[in-house]
């Protein structure tokens, strides 16, 4: 039986950090280019003007602007970024 360890348990210990789901931004905040707005499984949220979708599913900005939830059609929801110069001055 041997005494030492041997080599094989120093090749373990990496694990990747979790990607917690959910709503990131919420309508009315400012974001910058590349910002997440969304994390999900699924399009549970479609992108908008302005915002792209990730390979997990995940969206993002691709503009400096203001973030707007919107509906799609009937039974959908859309997240769009609007640059500041397009929203209307309240």
């Amino acid at each position: 039986m041997a005494h030492k360890k041997g080599q094989g348990s120093s090749r373990n210990g990496r694990d990747s950090n979790p990607q917690y789901r959910g709503v990131k931004v919420y309508g009315g905040q400012e974001v910058s280019a590349g910002s997440i707005l969304v994390r999900q499984v699924g399009t549970v949220i479609h992108a908008g003007a302005n915002v792209k979708l990730g390979r997990d599913f995940t969206l993002y900005s691709v503009v400096d602007g203001v973030v707007k939830y919107e509906r799609l059609g009937r039974d959908r929801k859309k997240v769009s970024v609007y640059p500041a110069a397009e929203q209307p001055s309240a």
